[in-house]
């Protein structure tokens, strides 16, 4: 799988920094109901293909991964476009027959007008193609991803604090109560540079 910028995962079981982004930047993950779909959905992959979460953020436009896939599923490509495939199919029909989403039209404009430049669209396109994929080889490098994951929110001045924010792995890190999805967590020695500021 590879997007526009030239990344592909050429080693469908290591572990990969990800971004999966939606169309135009629209901001579906402002609704708890479009961020319940992706928990669920990253639940499922979990307990049914194979996937392994190793860190985590929900941001109201993307999403921002540390993942990997076990030797007994059919690879991290795979995986993924499952994933973004019915998730793409579940948002947009949320969006559709949302009774609250204030902004349907104006989503709606904005889908169709991304569906045109994707032959695999036939009316609209909610993830951008592309996932950004790099591996994770060097702990130095991992821990720098991680880092970012967890301080999106604080930098985005949503909370004050990683951990403050719930739909991350901040608090997986920190071992404290109220997540969300379960992570494997990264071990790391302060010499590879994670710390959650």
């Amino acid at each position: 799988m590879s997007d526009r910028g030239g990344y592909i995962i050429k080693d469908q079981f290591a572990t990969h920094f990800i971004t999966f982004t939606l169309v135009g930047w629209v901001d579906i993950f402002s609704r708890k109901e479009c961020r319940g779909i992706i928990i669920g959905s990253l639940k499922y992959c979990q307990e049914n293909k194979g996937l392994i979460i190793n860190a985590y953020v929900i941001m109201s436009s993307h999403i921002h991964m540390i993942i990997a896939a076990r030797e007994d599923s059919d690879g991290l490509s795979a995986i993924i476009r499952d994933l973004k495939k019915y998730t793409a199919k579940e948002l947009l029909k949320w969006i559709l027959e949302s009774k609250i989403e204030s902004r349907k039209e104006w989503l709606k404009v904005v889908l169709k007008y991304h569906a045109k430049f994707n032959t695999n669209n036939k009316e609209y396109q909610v993830w951008q193609r592309d996932n950004h994929p790099e591996i994770c080889l060097h702990p130095r490098f991992t821990a720098q991803k991680l880092n970012y994951i967890h301080n999106n929110p604080v930098a985005a001045a949503i909370v004050t604090k990683p951990e403050d924010y719930l739909y991350s792995s901040a608090r997986n890190y920190l071992n404290l109560d109220n997540t969300l999805i379960d992570v494997e967590v990264i071990d790391f020695g302060v010499e590879e540079g994670y710390i959650m500021t």
